[in-house]
């Protein structure tokens, strides 16, 4: 297999991963547990279902694992079509990453909390949570910022269809949009649900390429080797 090649799979599994694990974490396993507007209920769940507040701390930790091994990996694929690119996937990825290391880290501690209250306990555990989703809202921001390098290096590329790396740019600024629309207009959440879906749908365009494909044939030329610069970049 060429060593493109192969960087690509790679890839591919580890942004799966990242999807995998965030979409569990946050889409299934937070809407189980917190309870908006009701600290009282949020404390109960945790408490009635400890294993599972666990296993949500465990796969936010898993979102950080995938997402910085993504990033590095990003950057490997890249690095020769666009360097300054491929280097942004890798900042603003691992920013993310660190965002949501500490919304685990919070999440760890209403866990704590609701197994040995003092205090408010109820009142505490719903800041905690509270606090956790504002840091995946808020790092949106840097998650519509590693999407628009990502299409860019596709564009400059040519080892992907173009038209991938246009829906991942949208994509991108779509997020970043939501984010801001979020807390600037927080009756419009509908508004900012439909921003993102280019970048759904480019995320998982980008993994199945990445994983059935992995690059275009030109990518695999000698004059595409590291260490060497393409034509079109």
């Amino acid at each position: 297999m060429h060593p493109l090649i192969r960087t690509a799979r790679v890839t591919g599994l580890l942004y799966l991963g990242l999807a995998v694990t965030g979409g569990l974490g946050f889409l299934l396993v937070r809407s189980r547990l917190f309870v908006d507007g009701d600290p009282a209920a949020t404390l109960a769940n945790l408490v009635a279902h400890e294993s599972l507040a666990r296993t949500g701390v465990a796969l936010e930790l898993l979102v950080v694992l995938t997402q910085a091994l993504a990033a590095v990996w990003f950057h490997r694929l890249f690095r020769t079509a666009h360097g300054t690119a491929a280097a942004g996937i890798a900042a603003f990825g691992l920013v993310n990453a660190v965002l949501i290391l500490v919304s685990a880290a919070l999440l760890g501690a209403a866990v704590q909390l609701a197994g040995d209250p003092f205090g408010d306990a109820a009142a505490g555990v719903q800041l905690l949570y509270l606090v956790s989703g504002g840091l995946w809202s808020a790092g949106g921001i840097f998650f519509g910022l590693w999407l628009i390098p990502m299409g860019w290096c596709v564009l400059r590329s040519g080892w992907m269809p173009r038209a991938l790396g246009w829906i991942l740019v949208a994509g991108g600024v779509g997020y970043v949009l939501a984010a801001f629309l979020g807390y600037l207009t927080p009756g419009l959440a509908g508004a900012g649900d439909l921003l993102v879906v280019p970048a759904t749908v480019g995320e998982l365009w980008m993994v199945g390429y990445l994983l059935v494909r992995g690059v275009r044939r030109p990518a695999l030329e000698p004059a595409l080797e590291p260490g060497t610069e393409p034509a079109a970049a």
